[in-house]
């Protein structure tokens, strides 16, 4: 599981997996003085060099695992091909659908 959040200040740096933990980082590196920590927001792997993403999501030592876990395989295969597939109704018929069983969403 990534983090949301790397919050830095010269030449110390947190890795915050929610807005709470971005929280007491930036108090601890700059108190009321907001400015002048440096806050990045990751909204995807690809937003991290290959060195935060060692850190923060590859290396074994410190990697935060979360199991998945799923009942009906042949169901959960055919809602991955409707939501990342190339026709745009179904996953959109989709979300409609499901939206308002969503409980952990990140905005």
């Amino acid at each position: 599981m990534p983090p949301l959040y790397r919050v830095a200040k010269g030449k110390q740096e947190f890795y915050a997996y929610d807005e709470k933990e971005r929280e007491v980082y930036t108090e601890r590196l700059g108190g009321g003085e907001r400015g002048s920590v440096y806050i990045q927001r990751y909204k995807g792997l690809g937003e991290m060099n290959k060195g935060q993403l060692w850190d923060t999501t590859m290396d074994p030592e410190r990697r935060t695992l979360m199991r998945v876990t799923m009942d009906d395989v042949v169901q959960a295969d055919l809602i991955f091909q409707q939501l990342m597939g190339d026709e745009v109704e179904p996953r959109k018929r989709f979300i409609e659908k499901n939206a308002r069983f969503v409980s952990n969403l990140d905005v």
